[in-house]
């Protein structure tokens, strides 16, 4: 799928919000994990309606789970995690998908244009355009992205952009039970999210916290955002991504240094070994 040239309406600078059907706002996902009943109902709605196969039906090992990550055709993903603590067990559940970042590496990796923000301030790819080269999966730092074996290209969640464009709920959040994915505009489900932790810890759940509802560290917030339980890497979330271009100021001037001092010291050795050359001969002149 493709997006038409009206549609084209942002670059690397960001979205532009003018679509009416939504007000001009960015729209994403607000995922709580404490209401994931691990139906993987989800699941079966992305891949119904975006008609991606089937990933097997073998058991990985890792709990109630056959498909262990986000892939090229798993845009979806139910995370189980069982826990043991003081004699008690309890379930992590976590309905995994693409963070549609707001500065989104891949976006920014990509060298043809392929990867842009539409119109409701998601990361969307545009495969007719991408080439394959996976710039995009190597940039991500959550793993989301995938390379198709089949047609060659680059595959992720799109956001249902498709339904979006005809008013309609992403089928994820339309086929949720417990409303643990809920969609909308990004201000308003920030807003939600942040009264459901203070409602939860109220109620004594202190470990609740949000998960890229705010920059993380010199990384964007994410425009599909969790409540979590846990440490972050219990949910196959890094605790704090990284932007595949921090630093490279830094590793540019330590390239350029260390050229600089091997030409110096190349320079070095060619001046001694002509010296040397030099007296050699003046010998062999004297010698005749």
């Amino acid at each position: 799928m493709s997006l038409s040239q009206e549609s084209l309406l942002s670059t690397a600078t960001g979205p532009d919000l003018s679509s009416p059907s939504h007000g001009g706002k960015a729209m994403g996902f607000f995922t709580d994990t404490t209401l994931c009943i691990g139906c993987k109902a989800c699941e079966v709605a992305c891949k119904q309606w975006n008609q991606l196969p089937a990933d097997g039906y073998d058991w990985t090992g890792f709990s109630y789970d056959n498909t262990q990550h986000l892939s090229e055709t798993t845009w979806r993903h139910v995370a189980f995690k069982e826990q043991m603590m003081d004699g008690r067990g309890r379930w992590l559940m976590m309905s995994d998908v693409c963070k549609h970042c707001e500065a989104a590496p891949c976006q920014e990796a990509c060298p043809t244009g392929s990867i842009i923000y539409n119109e409701f301030g998601n990361v969307y790819v545009q495969t007719d355009i991408c080439n394959g080269c996976s710039y995009c999966v190597v940039a991500c730092p959550f793993g989301v992205l995938g390379k198709s074996e089949d047609d060659g290209h680059a595959h992720k969640c799109t956001l249902c952009y498709d339904r979006q464009k005809a008013d309609m709920v992403p089928a994820c959040a339309k086929a949720c039970p417990t409303e643990s994915i809920q969609y909308g505009p990004l201000d308003g489900l920030r807003d939600r999210a942040r009264r459901r932790v203070t409602e939860l810890q109220s109620r004594g759940q202190n470990d609740a916290y949000l998960y890229g509802a705010d920059p993380m560290d010199g990384y964007s917030r994410l425009n599909a955002f969790f409540l979590l339980l846990d440490h972050p890497n219990n949910y196959n979330l890094p605790e704090q991504p990284r932007h595949p271009q921090t630093g490279m100021g830094l590793r540019y001037a330590v390239g350029l240094a260390a050229g600089a001092a091997l030409t110096g010291l190349w320079a070095a050795l060619a001046r001694t070994a002509g010296t040397e050359d030099e007296g050699r001969r003046t010998e062999d002149e004297k010698k005749g």
